[in-house]
């Protein structure tokens, strides 16, 4: 993936919010920093859904494949991302929720 030089606008309640309710209570920092990931990825596509490969998820962060893994169940769990895969072994596409601007 390409390095860009543009700014992503992060919504306040991630930081002071989700850090501290994932990190800090659930104790899941994969999870936190997938859900960044996923976050930048759908900002830039105009907050389409982030179609990645659990591979290409796992690299791109720098954590493991099972790390990722639970990290996205956690997510789905908690309603701040929605998966959808046209079969079970099509890449998953993952929209990013943002309950908050609800």
């Amino acid at each position: 993936m390409p390095r860009t030089h543009k700014t992503i606008p992060l919504d306040d309640y991630v930081i002071d919010v989700l850090m501290r309710d994932i990190i800090g209570h659930d104790r899941q920092p994969a999870a936190y920093l997938t859900y960044l990931y996923l976050y930048a990825q759908a900002e830039r596509q105009r907050w389409k859904p982030v179609t990645i490969s659990l591979r290409d998820l796992a690299d791109s962060t720098g954590l493991s494949k099972s790390a990722v893994q639970v990290a996205l169940e956690s997510l789905r769990r908690r309603q701040l991302i929605a998966t959808t895969a046209a079969h079970p072994t099509a890449k998953p596409s993952h929209r990013v929720l943002r309950h908050w601007r609800e």
